[in-house]
């Protein structure tokens, strides 16, 4: 099958680019280069021994994509392409209702002139807001606390009517949790810009040596050692989700929303002393005042991922801290090649 990849140059989805090709498909990638780097696309063309078209564009540009899809002619679309920080959508809120909901408007609208029936969304968890209960399933309340986790559903909503306008169409949003790790080659992994957002990336700068600390936001919260928890999955097991998602397309009509996580949450310090293990060393860290806004602790019931692709996480913790550190240690400034 063509597939194309929005966002595809990006962390998750040079990934998934990885498992697309291997179950045989062929890819081309769009990517504006605002969170993606060409190096990425390059080695996982290395890594599948593929040539990978990488269209360098805005997915908000119509006139762009109507090219690519008239020349690669894609018979599904997995869409990653978005900005994601959500500290950033607070301070910028235009930006991300502009570039995550106005370029999903663009795409589904090409696709639908194109005849392109078929769209893997990748949404997040953050949707739900504060639990009214855990773990999340798809049944809790959607109520996001954040302009960032706003477009995630309101691009969902788009997608439910979009699919509802025709039977033909179809579409599944992946609600992530939170994904860590990198390919265990080493070659592809996260390379955020400028300060990472994200708790992993940040261990690994320090244990890396790039930067002197990590800060834990809170000590004090009602977990068994006081530090925030999370649903950690591993990155490759995410990208397999979307592989699954492509075949569960084909016999589906509409909308469906699914969560993708292990089940169970890992704390900031157990994560932490498992990414010393894989280093080797200690992790500098300081724990400091919470931040606004940051949840206890939240996790998926991913039964739907079963029953729906067949999909269950298989990587571990150790996989997930090892591979990052593989990545972080023989990438420690990221990739080599960038394109802003």
């Amino acid at each position: 099958m063509k597939i194309l990849i929005t966002g595809g140059a990006g962390y998750i989805g040079s990934h998934t680019l990885v498992e697309v090709i291997k179950a045989g498909h062929q890819a081309v990638v769009v990517d504006s280069l605002v969170n993606g780097h060409t190096e990425a696309v390059e080695r996982v063309s290395k890594l599948t021994g593929s040539d990978i078209h990488l269209a360098v564009g805005d997915i908000r540009d119509k006139s762009f994509l109507e090219s690519i899809f008239t020349e690669f002619a894609p018979e599904a679309v997995i869409h990653f392409a978005g900005l994601k920080a959500v500290g950033e959508s607070v301070e910028n809120p235009m930006a991300y209702y502009d570039v995550n909901v106005n370029g999903s408007r663009v795409l589904l609208e090409v696709m639908q002139s194109q005849n392109c029936h078929r769209i893997v969304f990748s949404s997040s968890a953050t949707v739900y807001g504060e639990p009214q209960y855990l773990p999340y399933d798809e049944n809790h309340p959607v109520a996001p606390i954040n302009p960032y986790g706003r477009t995630k559903l309101m691009v969902e909503q788009m997608l439910g009517d979009w699919s509802a306008a025709d039977p033909e169409r179809s579409a599944i949003s992946l609600r992530y949790f939170n994904p860590v790790g990198a390919h265990p080659s080493g070659l592809i992994g996260e390379d955020p810009r400028g300060r990472p957002n994200n708790l992993m990336p940040f261990i690994a700068q320090v244990a890396v040596g790039t930067s002197s600390e990590l800060q834990i936001f809170g000590g004090d919260y009602d977990t068994r050692d006081g530090t925030g928890e999370r649903d950690y999955l591993h990155v490759v097991d995410l990208a397999k989700a979307h592989v699954l998602s492509l075949n569960a397309l084909a016999d589906q009509e509409g909308h469906d929303v699914i969560n993708i996580g292990t089940g169970h949450g890992v704390t900031v310090k157990e994560m932490v002393k498992a990414f010393e293990i894989a280093c080797a060393h200690s992790i500098n860290t300081r724990t400091v005042a919470r931040r606004a806004g940051d949840l206890p602790c939240f996790f998926a019931n991913s039964e739907r991922a079963q029953a729906r692709l067949g999909w269950a996480a298989k990587l571990s913790l150790t996989d997930m801290c090892r591979d990052t550190w593989t990545w972080q240690s023989q990438n420690p400034s990221g990739y080599k090649a960038r394109e802003y």
